[in-house]
């Protein structure tokens, strides 16, 4: 039970990321994620989860890597095979001997082995934290698909290059040209049993197809156990599983590519599933990363053999002497390659940097470090180990935080660099989620909905084309002001008109207070973005209750008839209270603010259009509530885009704010109108 406990508040975490991160998108969810579980570390709850490295690495490390291998580019990591390689092998051995010995010279308490084993494990990227920076920014595609080739492969040479090192300082031997055949034989072993395997599994897939077995669940279940297999065969064999899986993954695309898979319905079913898989393993690595730095720390900074500031201190020059070699030796094979081969450009400094504040280390750099021995063989401790893990685990904080902080500012383009006019900023920010809102309703088109689908993507249309005749305008802000004026002139308009029938008893109250509430949303939707929000959700959860207890009512029929007969009657008052507002907005506004003006008038005359046809026939009124559905997709998709340039950097909050601001104006309407018909 207590396991199941844990598990569940590690999900909840992984949750807690993601909201937290959906405010404050300029933080990296990893980075979040490491916060989280090093503050439930510290909490007074007994939480403990202790690092078990083998279990780590079969369990997270092999089903993400072989993920990595099934998508990544194939002919892209073939065309940038030389700097992938220089990178993947060459830069992992020329940082075990240079930090190695620089971790030597700094810590003369780590004999030289030890401190290349700690080199070796710092040497590896972490390919799930380089995508998850990089998801902030546009990086150039060969940039990125080096950076994951680099990922993909350096893992392997690293921890070969660190089980030789543990090796050398617990027996106290080496051999460069034993280590030197090992390792091609534990890489090139890895690489072809992790096919071998792969091509057997489909194979045995291809199989149960032929035997009439088409059961989704079954091929699904071969699909998640794939990685597993192959990582644990492998590894029994003493090759290298990480290259096993990433080799696995990449026959599995190729199989995928020659549509030998057996239905649609498997693909979908797999998209879906390995997304949801990704995304809980992806955040358990950080939160248990975060979960262990709190006791790494304290194993430190409680032992008075230590000097707190030195450590720190130690941590600092790795972390930069790590950035520095890496920058060195990417300016170096890239120079190189342009002075030796004709036709390769000359390498730019912006593309160095962006690959050199890449260079993250994270969950498998810890994990291995925890697989170091307690003792040598002659039985003394292992020298400074809880010193090595320490520095490890600082090593990774301070690269994330280097990259968090620097690859949006190295990454910046031009255009954002120098500043970019904000008219042109909403414009263009305006014209992209309207466009998400129109593929949305394009890709919820049925022959039913289609005349519906048409008057909303016309809509759009028409506010796309606004959006770039006002794009030249200077003061966009002072615009939305007025135009937010107009409107309540309208909304007041309305009010009035309203309680005038009120006073002349031409209307029921029932029907007054239901057009008087839905003036109150306007008006909130206009003035008061969080207001709004509350009480739309309310409004919602209110509807689905009334909902729900309908279907237990008796007398649904008469019901049925009473909320048609309402519903004429709030349609006839709404007709009329807009055609009010329209004349007060015509007699109120400047000349100056027609254009203005206008476009708040035709969203009126387009809200008497709808409810008028809400009275006429069966054909009619499925049409209307065809198109109250897909409004309802083009809003969502609209704030789905809106969020997406928000975490991308693209838009700022108060931006951002702007324009859900009107999403929600366009939204109070539709929730008026479906509100009609509850």
């Amino acid at each position: 039970m207590e396991i199941f406990l844990i598990v569940l508040l590690l999900l909840f975490i992984i949750g807690l990321s993601s909201m937290i991160n959906h405010f404050i998108p300029f933080i990296p969810v990893p980075l979040i994620q490491i916060a989280l579980g090093g503050i439930m570390a510290i909490l007074p709850m007994g939480l403990q989860v202790p690092m078990e490295p083998e279990l780590f690495f079969v369990l997270f490390i092999a089903p993400l890597l072989f993920n990595d291998g099934k998508n990544v580019p194939r002919k892209a990591l073939w065309k940038l095979r030389v700097p992938i390689l220089l990178l993947a092998l060459g830069l992992v051995f020329v940082t075990v001997l240079v930090i190695g010995y620089l971790i030597h010279w700094l810590i003369p308490s780590i004999p030289l082995p030890a401190a290349f084993a700690l080199a070796a494990i710092l040497s590896p990227t972490d390919v799930v934290a380089v995508g998850a920076m990089a998801s902030r920014v546009k990086l150039p595609k060969n940039i990125m698909h080096t950076l994951e080739g680099e990922g993909l492969m350096n893992d392997a040479s690293g921890l070969v290059a660190f089980k030789f090192a543990v090796a050398a300082t617990v027996t106290g031997y080496f051999s460069l040209a034993e280590a030197s055949l090992s390792f091609i034989i534990i890489a090139l072993g890895g690489l072809i049993g992790g096919a071998i395997i792969a091509f057997a599994i489909i194979r045995l897939r291809v199989i149960i197809r032929r035997l009439g077995m088409e059961d989704v669940t079954i091929h699904m279940l071969i699909q998640i156990l794939t990685p597993f297999v192959i990582y644990l065969s492998v590894e029994h064999f003493h090759l290298s599983g990480i290259l096993g899986v990433v080799a696995g993954g990449i026959v599995h695309a190729i199989e995928r590519d020659r549509e030998q898979s057996p239905t649609i319905k498997l693909q979908i079913v797999s998209n879906s599933t390995w997304s949801v898989i990704l995304f809980i393993l992806n955040g358990l690595v950080f939160v248990l990363l975060g979960l262990q730095v709190p006791g790494v720390a304290n194993s430190i900074f409680e032992n008075a053999a230590f000097n707190n500031m030195d450590v720190i201190g130690y941590i600092i020059v790795i972390s930069a002497s790590l950035f520095v070699l890496r920058f060195v030796w990417i300016l170096a094979a890239w120079w190189t390659g342009w002075k030796v081969k004709q036709g390769i450009v000359k390498p730019p400094l912006k593309a160095i940097g962006i690959m050199t504040i890449s260079g993250v280390r994270g969950a498998v750099t810890l994990a291995g470090a925890f697989t170091i021995p307690f003792a040598l063989d002659d039985g003394s401790p292992f020298p400074e180990r809880s010193l090595i893990i320490f520095i490890a685990a600082g090593v990774i904080l301070m690269t994330l935080l280097v990259t968090s902080i620097f690859l949006p500012v190295i990454a910046r383009s031009k255009e954002e660099q120098t500043g970019e006019n904000k008219a042109e900023k909403e414009k263009r920010a305006l014209i992209q989620s309207h466009s998400a809102a129109i593929k949305a309703v394009e890709s919820s088109i049925t022959n039913e909905n289609r005349e519906a689908a048409i008057r909303i993507i016309s809509k759009y249309n028409v506010r796309i084309n606004q959006a770039h005749a006002a794009g030249g305008q200077k003061n966009q802000l002072e615009i939305r002001e007025k135009e937010n004026k107009i409107r309540l002139i309208g909304l007041e308009a309305e009010e009035r008109e309203i309680m005038k029938f009120v006073k002349a008893e031409q209307v029921e109250h029932e029907v007054a207070n239901l057009c008087l509430e839905h003036i109150r949303r306007m008006k909130m939707a206009v003035t008061n973005r969080k207001k709004y929000r509350r009480l739309i959700s309310f409004l919602v959860f209110k509807k689905l209750l009334v909902m729900s207890s309908s279907l237990f009512l008796s007398k649904k029929r008469e019901l049925i008839e009473q909320r048609k007969e309402g519903l004429h009657k709030i349609i006839a008052m709404k007709v009329k209270t807009a055609k009010a507002a329209i004349r007060e907005i015509k007699e109120q506004t400047n000349p100056d603010d027609k254009g203005i003006s206008l476009i708040v008038i035709a969203e009126y005359s387009s809200l008497i259009s709808r409810l008028k046809r809400e009275t006429k026939a069966s054909k009619g009124h499925e049409q209307v509530n065809f198109e109250r559905d897909l409004q309802y997709t083009a809003i969502q998709a609209e704030r789905d885009e809106v969020q997406d340039m928000f975490e991308e950097g693209t838009i700022s909050f108060e931006l951002a704010q702007k324009i859900r601001q009107h999403i929600n104006i366009r939204e109070a309407n539709t929730v008026d109108e479906s509100s009609y018909g509850s």
